[in-house]
């Protein structure tokens, strides 16, 4: 007599829990740019937080590129919750180390200058430069 296990269940709970992690790591980033006051952030915390930002749009940007690409299923439910978890962390890594090489796509790098002017930091910093020579 064989034993058969039913792993639908499993299945059903990995796809949950990827689809919270996925959830989660959005709703970070969203508090970290709403919940914070950048007038009164340094240079590197500015630009830490815009190195975040293009990482994860590039993130997406993939996301949706390796979606018009046809996949085969493997016919099973907690299979393919698996590859699609790890696809998605192998796509995140892949971003971050694009926005962290060279420059990135000079997106954090615009988005950077942008916020010091819309939050009056370059006065400020050219200021503070200035008593120190």
């Amino acid at each position: 007599m064989g034993i058969i296990m039913d792993f639908s269940n499993v299945a059903s709970m990995y796809t949950d829990t990827y689809a919270n992690a996925s959830n989660q790591a959005a709703d970070r980033l969203q508090n970290k740019w709403n919940g914070t006051d950048y007038s009164k952030a340094t240079d590197d915390e500015l630009m830490d937080a815009c190195k975040q930002f293009e990482a994860y749009f590039v993130e997406q940007m993939f996301k949706e590129m390796m979606k018009t690409i046809p996949s085969e299923s493997t016919g099973s439910g907690a299979m393919d919750s698996m590859m699609d978890y790890y696809k998605d962390e192998m796509i995140k890594g892949i971003a971050e180390e694009t926005s962290n090489q060279n420059g990135g796509l000079g997106l954090a790098q615009m988005l950077y200058e942008q916020m010091r002017r819309n939050y009056g930091l370059d006065g400020i910093n050219a200021e503070a430069a200035a008593g120190q020579l």
